[in-house]
Order: C-alpha cells, then sequence, then structure tokens
C-alpha cells in the first residue's frame, strides 16, 4: 500500500503521517530538477519505503525523458487538455485528476474527462488512470466528482485499464487512512488492491 504525494521540504511529516495511517510505503513526486538532485539521497530508516518519481505536464515530457536517460522513471501527469495525446504519446506511467473539470455534466453522463477510447488507450500504453483524494477534498461539489469518479471506474473496469488511488497531497493533513480511501472507493464500485505497487513504477 503506497501513497502518492507531493512534498515541499515536509518529507518527514509525510512519513510520519503514512505510518500512522496505515501505509508501508511514499513515491515522493518532484520536478525534474528536484528529482536529479534528491533520487541519489539514500533514505534514512523507516518503516515506510520511499519511491520517487517526476511530477511533469505535457510540455515538458519529451525533454524530461531525455534528460533523465532512464527508462525506469516513474512519470506523473496531472489531467489537462491533452489528456488523449499524454495517454497515446507520452509515456508518461500515470495521469490522474481527469474527473476534476469545472465542465457541467451532460443530462444523461458525467463530463468525467475519460471516454472508451482513451480507455483502451491507456490499457495499449500501459498508462495507469489515478483518482485524487485531494481533488475530492477541493472539489465544492462532492456529489458531482463523486459521481464522475464512479463513472470513470465504471469504463476503465469495462476495458480493463489499469486504476489506482493516491492522495496526490501536497501537506500530510490532505492524506487519509488506508482504511477510510479503501471504504470510500469501494462505495464508488472499485475494490482490491486499488493503492500503488512497486512493479507499477517500473
Amino acid at each position: 500500500m503506497i501513497d502518492i504525494v507531493i512534498p515541499n521540504g515536509n518529507e518527514e511529516e509525510f512519513v510520519t503521517i503514512a505510518e500512522k495511517l496505515g501505509f508501508k510505503g511514499l513515491c515522493f513526486l518532484y520536478d525534474a530538477n528536484d528529482y536529479l538532485a534528491k533520487r541519489k539521497i539514500e533514505n534514512k530508516k523507516s518503516k515506510i519505503k520511499i519511491y520517487k518519481g517526476v511530477l511533469t505536464n505535457p510540455k515538458n515530457i519529451g525533454k524530461i525523458k531525455t534528460n533523465l536517460k532512464d527508462n525506469n522513471t516513474f512519470i506523473a501527469i496531472k489531467s489537462s487538455n491533452n489528456d488523449r495525446d499524454v495517454i497515446e504519446k507520452s509515456g508518461a506511467g500515470i495521469i490522474f485528476s481527469l474527473e476534476d473539470d469545472l465542465r457541467r455534466d451532460f443530462i444523461h453522463q458525467r463530463a468525467s474527462g475519460l471516454n472508451h477510447i482513451m480507455c483502451k488507450l491507456a490499457k495499449q500504453n500501459n498508462v495507469i488512470i489515478g483518482f485524487s483524494i485531494k481533488s475530492i477534498l477541493n472539489f465544492e461539489k462532492k456529489h458531482v466528482v463523486l459521481g464522475r469518479i464512479a463513472q470513470n471506474i465504471k469504463i476503465c473496469r469495462k476495458f480493463k485499464t489499469k486504476i489506482l488511488v493516491a492522495s496526490f497531497a501536497e501537506k500530510p493533513f490532505e492524506m487519509r487512512s488506508v482504511h477510510d480511501i479503501i471504504s470510500l472507493f469501494g462505495f464508488l464500485g472499485l475494490k482490491g488492491n486499488i493503492f500503488l505497487k512497486e512493479k507499477d513504477m517500473k
């Protein structure tokens, strides 16, 4: 059970909270420059296993892949207006918060940011669809974002697209316990191992 977070000098706080919330690992996402500086730093002894990845945007991913020269680097991209291109061409490991869109829902369908074509491409290109706890916390109309997530879970399951849940927290208080996350997403239709696994980062 690995959570994905976006630290800003508060890594130790994240580790302390993660232990209390029941996680066994944390994946810290950094921008490319910070990642290069921090990936060689040895982790202090802790019950929490630490992983590192890169958080970037579609415009910079080509440059990052060239500079890193490491095909095993875990690359995360937050949803934007170029989601299909990201899924189809970028080589990212995960795209998250597709449901985090201010567009109004349609009459018979949620504007969830995902469709069957994107799901097929994600499966084909081994891109994970990520659901963000932070997006739920920050979305004003909780019932809207939860409805969109439920719709996206349904379509991902239909096309056997790889999915996971993480907090994507920038501050430790934005994290939630393993038990609470499993309960919420079980209600939304997602069961089994819903967290990041070490093999997903390779």
